[in-house]
């Protein structure tokens, strides 16, 4: 089986986590500022503030927006559950755009067709590794007022001419397992916000600004030491990650262009796209249902995920909701019956991917 995804660490982790151990101090500390000054440095913004998670993370930039009920968060249907999740636990009311069948993203156009006198905050969903149209997305926030928070989970160090994704408003990262940047779990925040930046701190660490100086009701948010070890070897491979994971990505586009009925996922003009995941769709064109396309790809040694098999809200625990408000999205209700990751990570060998192609065709071939 070719996996969908390989969790591998090198030496250099293996040591600083060792040493953390040998420290006898595993809590946030010393290698936990060190990750968030080169996460930093990496993305181009005054402040990172590392967190337990990545859903920690939205509902942290969100909470420092001072929200009140009845506010509204305008995001992507397309997602994961802890972007909607985020919002109702920071209090907020869910209201969603359509997404371009091109990137996956939520567009400007769509998000101000959606804004009410009650939107507060813009959350576009950097899906799948590559960032929204985010100067259309910026100059519609400002002309309206409107705060930005980027859901950037899947998209550390993708960028749009040049600037990278996070550095728009409110920029949220998540280091769980199965990310290009994974530290177990973890989440960071960036912002050049100075006084964001600080609040940020203080929420994080039981609303104390040094020990048993209380000034907010605050949270344990933090991330450990243990954690950050494993993260901070990562940073500076990660140029050469990406690079592997664009050609591998270039390799399969190549190969599967031609299928019929498959559309492969493309890098946007002045995008850095780190492929995250590899979305093909399986259209109507291809002959056979997306989900017989899987069962047959499982079946012939290639993995494959469906991010995500329905709308986020698509489940009974939202649709009966005041604070979810769901309307028609005919872009994202087409996309998530056609969606198909394969395997694009950095321990795919040549004969992988041709592998992959090759099961791809005859799977649409027999069709």
């Amino acid at each position: 089986m070719i996996p969908i995804t390989v969790v591998e660490f090198g030496e250099d982790a293996e040591r600083l986590v060792l040493e953390v151990l040998r420290s006898g101090s595993v809590a946030q500390g010393p290698l936990v500022k060190q990750f968030e000054d080169r996460f930093a440095q990496m993305i181009g913004v005054k402040h990172a503030i590392a967190v337990n998670n990545g859903t920690t993370s939205l509902v942290a930039a969100l909470s420092v927006l001072d929200l009140e009920p009845g506010d509204e968060v305008v995001t992507s249907p397309f997602t994961f559950v802890a972007t909607l999740n985020a919002i109702l636990e920071a209090g907020a009311t869910a209201r969603f755009a359509d997404i371009s069948e091109h990137d996956f993203n939520v567009t400007a156009e769509n998000l101000a067709g959606a804004i009410t006198d009650r939107t507060r905050v813009l959350m576009p969903v950097h899906l799948y590794g590559q960032i929204a149209d985010m100067d259309g997305i910026a100059a519609l926030a400002a002309e309206r007022g409107l705060a930005i928070v980027e859901d950037s989970a899947q998209s550390h160090g993708s960028a749009l001419a040049g600037r990278h994704a996070g550095t728009y408003g409110l920029g949220s990262f998540s280091f769980y397992a199965t990310k290009n940047i994974t530290t177990g779990e973890g989440g960071m925040i960036t912002t050049d916000d100075d006084v964001l930046a600080d609040r940020l701190r203080v929420l994080r660490n039981q609303g104390m600004r040094a020990r048993y100086q209380y000034e907010v009701a605050g949270h344990n948010w933090r991330l450990t030491d243990l954690q950050a070890a494993v993260g901070l070897p990562q940073l500076g491979a990660y140029d050469t990650v990406v690079e592997t994971r664009q050609s591998n990505a270039e390799y399969l586009s190549a190969g599967l262009a031609e299928v019929p009925g498959i559309v492969v996922p493309r890098q946007q003009r002045d995008r850095r796209h780190v492929w995250h995941q590899y979305t093909i769709r399986v259209t109507p064109e291809s002959g056979i249902s997306r989900d017989e396309f899987v069962s047959k790809l499982g079946e012939r040694g290639v993995g494959a995920g469906i991010y995500y098999p329905k709308l986020v809200f698509d489940y009974p625990t939202y649709r009966d909701r005041d604070d979810v408000i769901i309307d028609e999205y005919p872009v994202a209700e087409r996309i998530v019956q056609e969606v198909v990751s394969l395997p694009v990570h950095t321990h795919l060998t040549r004969d992988d991917l041709d592998r992959i192609i090759s099961v791809v065709s005859s799977i649409v071939d027999e069709a």
